[in-house]
């Protein structure tokens, strides 16, 4: 793990070993080369916006299991409540 400060924060980075399909891993290469950027940051930046999309994608399983009733809501004055505060 490095830890590096930016911009009046830090910023950890952690260091992964991944596995890509060829296909995938020679159009990272060539956007690498031809965007005159680092693979590590174009692939950070791909799975930013995919855990948008991951986020987008729980919010609608949540809301369709409150729907059909396999969850339900309380509310935070009970939840205080029973945490004492």
């Amino acid at each position: 793990m490095r830890i590096i400060y930016c911009r009046g924060r830090l910023n950890m980075q952690v260091r992964h070993n991944i596995t890509l399909d060829e296909d995938v891993s020679k159009e990272l290469d060539t956007m690498a080369k031809e965007l005159g950027e680092k693979k590590s940051k174009i692939i950070e930046k791909a799975l930013t916006v995919y855990f948008d999309l991951l986020d987008l994608k729980v919010v609608k399983k949540r809301m369709k299991d409150l729907e059909e009733g396999r969850d339900k809501l309380i509310d935070a004055e009970e939840v205080w409540k029973n945490l004492g505060i």
